[in-house]
């Protein structure tokens, strides 16, 4: 240690760059390091629930088009929560480099405040339903930006974080930020029910069905400002982005080049734009005709999107940033980052896609009576009067999966990360077996409402066990790799994990669509399994790896 270095005040250059950054070192910590870091944690914390809310807003905006009569099938409203998925996904994998090659406070302060742009655009086009469905698309896409603040954001905090304390922190950031998914649930089916912005904000729809909120029903009726879905989080953001400006810091020993903001915010916006590219060619490729040319699977358009977003990335980065895309590509050639994003997909996969198709899911199969023709033939499409409130439930899986995400990151530093993965593997086999076949027994009754209670507490544990998942997954990756590894591998898993958001909405509505959605969720058991198997290969067996890291 330096002993003429004044601890209680760190060294600084313009721009809140901190040029000592020492977390390992206890008496630097104590004094100096944990007050920092938790200025950071605690003002990125705010910034990244408006993110997941942003990205995950079109769960619920659909419920509420289907509530309204917007002119689009079911179908139809299942790709608009696939979009946004899709697109979130992809930006990760640019949003995973940026805390090295652009600095933390500059990185989350401008994509915070990007995401006021789909904010806006989405109220404009609610207020439109006789547009085309690609206007739709082409909101859902551009909400995807507040999908990949995520993995900026976890990159950013496991920089200011000693080891020890990585699940803790890490754990908080998550959980406390995936509260955007419930805070979104509940506040998106409030404020389309005010005139929160006057004359300024739009006129409102009648309510054609139905609809509720965290306190109850909503009846049909009533006067809905669906345009405030994406119109109120400017309330939130623009204070959001002077605060992350003015309150958080880039470090020098983590981005040793960011340059001055103007040029960090150029390395940002070329790459977010330039993420845009895959995402809309996999999409092309794979939505059916008009919005698409359907020629490919989602199978096909996931790996696509992913390999073309990496030569992307490869291809378009010069000068300085090349070489630090370049020095972060070598996490690819370590076991331990493909063997962490299978299990991160367990965990945060599954929070993401579930928290995203969940509502409409629950619409279609409780929302309608599903009863047999003359013929003897199912049909879905009776209106179900004794409908549970969906709006008023949807929120409480995801709540208390982000509840919990701190925990297990707690549990995790204190037993070790792969054996809370393995336990909670375990139970997700178990929940997803059980759910699905509630979900049978639901969509061939008369009366599904019966089978709600089950269903929603089954999913109550699916949520629970993938939030303490996410803490254990991040107490793993920040023990196995060093400081400079950890955060581009946070965000690389992150990011293929995320794709869960577009894979779990289209799954299950197709499986809906064929009268099978048991089907769906015994397929997420088998992959659950396998990676029970691979977590207990990698790190808990006699001879791992690393042993319960």
């Amino acid at each position: 240690m330096n002993p003429t270095l004044d601890l209680k005040t760190p060294v600084r250059e313009s721009g809140a760059t901190i040029t000592d950054w020492r977390p390992e070192d206890p008496v630097f910590w104590e004094t100096t390091g944990s007050k920092i870091a938790y200025r950071n944690l605690w003002i990125s914390v705010p910034a990244l629930l408006c993110g997941f809310a942003v990205w995950g807003m079109w769960g619920i905006i659909t419920v509420q088009m289907m509530n309204l009569g917007f002119p689009f099938t079911q179908a139809e409203l299942f790709t608009l929560t696939a979009i946004a998925g899709i697109a979130g996904a992809t930006m990760r994998i640019p949003a995973s480099f940026l805390i090295r090659l652009a600095g933390g406070r500059n990185t989350i302060f401008l994509t915070t405040a990007m995401l006021l742009a789909p904010a806006l655009g989405t109220g404009i086009v609610l207020q439109h339903p006789e547009w085309p469905l690609w206007t739709f698309q082409l909101m859902a896409l551009w909400c995807g930006v507040g999908g990949g603040n995520f993995a900026s954001s976890m990159s950013n905090i496991s920089t200011f974080f000693p080891k020890r304390l990585q699940g803790t922190a890490l754990g908080l950031n998550a959980g406390l930020g995936n509260f955007g998914v419930t805070t979104m649930q509940i506040v998106i089916p409030l404020v389309m029910t005010l005139s929160i912005f006057g004359s300024m904000g739009g006129a409102s729809t009648i309510l054609m069905k139905d609809s509720g909120w965290i306190f109850g029903k909503i009846a049909a009726g009533t006067p809905t400002w669906i345009q405030n879905a994406g119109f109120a989080w400017v309330l939130t953001l623009v204070p959001l982005s002077v605060l992350c400006w003015f309150g958080m810091n880039n470090l020098k020993t983590v981005t040793p080049d960011s340059g001055n903001p103007l040029v960090a915010f150029a390395k940002i916006t070329w790459l977010y734009t330039l993420a845009f590219i895959p995402s809309i060619l996999g999409l092309y490729l794979y939505l059916p005709k008009p919005t698409g040319l359907g020629l490919i699977s989602m199978w096909v358009a996931i790996p696509l999107d992913i390999v073309s977003a990496l030569i992307i990335m490869k291809l378009a980065a010069f000068g300085p940033m090349k070489e630090n895309v370049t020095k972060q590509f070598a996490i690819f050639k370590d076991k331990h980052t493909w063997s962490l994003t299978a299990l991160y997909i367990v965990t945060f996969g599954s929070f993401i896609g579930f928290s995203m198709a969940l509502p409409l899911a629950m619409k279609v199969i409780f929302g309608i009576s599903h009863v047999p023709n003359a013929a003897g033939v199912m049909q879905h499409t009776l209106n179900n009067p004794n409908a549970p409130t969906i709006l008023a439930y949807a929120w409480i899986g995801p709540f208390v999966g982000a509840a919990v995400r701190p925990i297990g990151g707690w549990i995790s530093d204190k037993v070790g990360g792969s054996i809370v993965t393995q336990i909670i593997s375990a139970i997700m086999v178990v929940a997803s077996v059980a759910v699905g076949y509630v979900m049978m027994q639901a969509y061939a009754s008369a009366t599904p409402e019966q089978h709600f209670p089950a269903f929603l507490g089954l999913f109550i544990v699916l949520f629970a066990a993938s939030g303490i998942g996410n803490g254990s997954t991040f107490r793993t990756i920040g023990v196995i790799f060093d400081r400079t590894q950890a955060g581009p591998v946070l965000g690389w898993t992150s990011a293929v994990a995320a794709y869960g958001a577009f894979v779990a909405p289209i799954v299950i509505g197709d499986q809906i669509k064929a009268g099978t959605p048991q089907y769906a969720m015994y397929g997420f058991a088998v992959f659950y399994a396998i990676c029970l198997v691979l977590n207990w290969w990698f790190y808990l067996r006699k001879n791992a790896y690393v042993k319960n890291p």
